[in-house]
């Protein structure tokens, strides 16, 4: 089975699919960030050492924000941050993550909670003054709940009292030394007022000036990160004093002018979640971000396969090396993943911005445990996607200069960051496992076997292949110890997080469904129908024997599932192309990656000139 390479595909086709990728208005939503890292500021410069590339990253974010009209807009708007990441996020992953930090996590925080009083912004505004987020502590990560900082009200200054008791209360990993320029701190600490108890809530805190930290506050840099330089820190206060309206307050909790704490919400859990909310757009965002990378490393590899040729069938022959079956396939199946998360990406922001301005209910809490799972999904697709591109450009995407490196580090980071993975699939997971079950009709078999090639009956397996999961978890939890709550759960977690991952398939696949139907007959539907059923067959195939013993499928069409994977595989590959230029990526941003160039063997020549030459490679495809 041979694929060939088509690049005359037309360009409306490319539009169409770009469209599917980014929504319906390109423009509006992806324009600004696009045209941005396509400027001077943002071209990859070599051969800077570690501090060199953190100073890079913060300025690079001042010149950022003086391109935006307004960045409490964009602070306020998820959609303009998830944007940002998407972009930036493969072109300076240091950058990404201090810009996330400042925009949404600080600035963000700020604006949802100054609904009692509006406080001047305007240093943070202009970056006179950089904002960070002292959230998780050495001794407390995903139990952030649990932060021992303590901030004890002081009545006779009327103000606060910030103080860490113990080596294990300092504030783990955020960027809080003097690089970049002065900081200000949002602090997680817990409020304590007459010997009470009130929670953990969020505290405004100068830290630094533009060479050390102030009085009272300790700042020491941890070691290196694996990936992008940023200024990562521990970070301790010894009994620093802010005024009262340093609090981040509001109906979850307040202290007034008499000193008394009043609250809306008598649950600490409650009080803690709504202070960090903003870390469900953060998320958003590192889906985002993980979106990003995996697309362009996508494009690198499908521009490198074509332009490495190697020696053929006859003694003269030369050939690409995506010609081969064994190249090509790979790359097939990580455009058909690449396309399922950015549309499910869309997705989860889309049901989460209908929901964000609501009060909390049903369908509020849906919509985050949606963004909690396409983070972990996405973000761990990514991953697969991002080593498999590396794989398949050999040693060469091993050097720096060819861009993978950074991004397979960055990827690592985002897997991790505003909640870890693993423990925001085990809280959906726990979430899914005590919710109704579905009904015997509803996962009952069909009367009559459906086709593989019906999107329909593709999408009715991703639902047995969940509802599956799911029964098997509730079954080990029945049939383990009562009495043993933590036992119970260990005999469901294994099943209930296989539950959690096939949820996030079936939601990819219902939304790749959405999006076939969206488009007009022509090329684009049919290209992006076939990814979609590639996406789907590759996951019944690996369901296979449980749909078998399930009475979803037959043995007949478990027998021909290789084969028509084999087929889709061909179908995509000979128009990767095409597809690669539905990403929307800059020529000048790929041009910093010498292999996505034709002349990459000439970057080795002199490496001042790599960009250079990559770029007139590029312009003479």
């Amino acid at each position: 089975m041979t694929a060939t390479i088509d690049s005359t595909a037309t360009q409306s086709t490319a539009e169409l699919l770009q469209g599917v990728l980014f929504g319906g208005d390109f423009r509006q939503e992806h324009g600004h960030w696009r045209r941005l890292i396509s400027t001077e500021p943002f071209r990859r410069q070599a051969d800077r050492t570690p501090d060199e590339r953190l100073r890079l990253a913060y300025e690079r974010l001042r010149f950022l924000n003086i391109t935006l009209d307004c960045a409490a807009r964009t602070a306020a708007d998820p959609r303009a941050l998830a944007a940002l990441h998407e972009w930036i996020g493969p072109v300076d992953p240091a950058l990404t993550t201090v810009a996330g930090i400042h925009y949404n996590l600080f600035l963000g925080s700020l604006l949802d909670h100054d609904g009692d009083s509006r406080r001047d912004l305007s240093e943070f505004l202009q970056l006179r003054r950089i904002g960070t987020f002292l959230c998780t502590e050495v001794a407390h990560g995903n139990d952030a709940v649990a932060v021992e900082t303590t901030a004890t009200y002081d009545r006779a200054r009327d103000g606060f009292v910030l103080h860490t008791p113990h080596c294990g209360a300092q504030k783990f990993m955020p960027n809080t030394s003097p690089a970049g320029g002065p900081k200000t701190g949002l602090v997680a600490a817990r409020l304590l007022a007459d010997g009470a108890d009130h929670g953990v809530f969020l505290f405004l805190v100068p830290l630094t000036d533009e060479a050390r930290p102030l009085p009272g506050v300790r700042v020491r840099r941890l070691p290196p990160r694996l990936g992008s330089p940023v200024d990562h820190c521990l970070t301790a206060f010894d009994r620093v004093f802010v005024p009262r309206e340093a609090l981040l307050g509001g109906e979850h909790g307040r202290v007034g002018e008499d000193g008394e704490f009043s609250s809306a919400l008598s649950n600490h859990r409650r009080r803690f979640l709504t202070s960090i909310g903003r870390v469900t757009v953060g998320r958003i965002s590192m889906s985002a971000c993980a979106v990003g990378a995996a697309r362009a490393t996508l494009a690198v590899a499908v521009r490198y396969g074509g332009h490495r040729y190697i020696s053929g069938p006859g003694a003269a022959q030369r050939v690409p090396v995506i010609a081969h079956r064994s190249h090509h396939g790979p790359l097939a199946e990580a455009m058909a993943t690449v396309f399922g998360m950015s549309l499910l990406h869309r997705r989860a922001l889309d049901r989460w911005e209908a929901q964000a301005g609501t009060a909390p209910g049903a369908g509020r809490f849906d919509a985050e445990r949606l963004v909690a799972v396409a983070k972990g999904w996405i973000t761990w697709r990514a991953r697969a996607v991002i080593v498999e591109c590396r794989e398949r450009c050999g040693a060469q995407a091993l050097l720096e200069n060819n861009g993978m490196t950074e991004l397979i580090a960055g990827v690592e980071g985002v897997i991790t960051a505003e909640g870890d993975n693993l423990a925001i699939h085990a809280k959906a997971a726990a979430e899914m496992l005590f919710a109704a079950p579905p009904s015997a009709e509803d996962i009952a078999p069909d009367a009559v076997p459906g086709d593989l090639s019906d999107p329909r009956y593709l999408g009715r397996l991703h639902t047995y292949v969940e509802d599956i999961w799911f029964a098997r978890a509730r079954a080990r939890m029945s049939d383990a110890p009562h009495g043993d709550p933590m036992g119970r759960w260990n005999a469901a977690s294994g099943p209930a997080l296989r539950g959690v991952e096939a949820h996030a398939h079936r939601q990819a696949a219902e939304a790749y469904a959405a999006a076939v139907a969206g488009l007009p007959e022509g090329q684009a539907r049919a290209r992006l129908a076939e990814l979609e059923r590639l996406f789907a067959l590759r996951w019944v195939d690996r369901n296979s024997g449980d749909l078998l013993a399930a009475g979803h499928l037959t043995a007949a069409q478990v027998n021909a599932l290789p084969d028509a994977v084999e087929r889709l595989i061909a179908e995509v590959a000979g128009h990767l192309s095409m597809l690669i230029e539905s990403f929307a990526l800059p020529e000048e941003v790929l041009a910093d990656w010498p292999i996505a160039g034709a002349g990459y063997v000439h970057a080795y020549d002199d490496p001042e000139t790599a960009r250079q030459t990559a770029t007139v490679a590029a312009g003479e495809q």
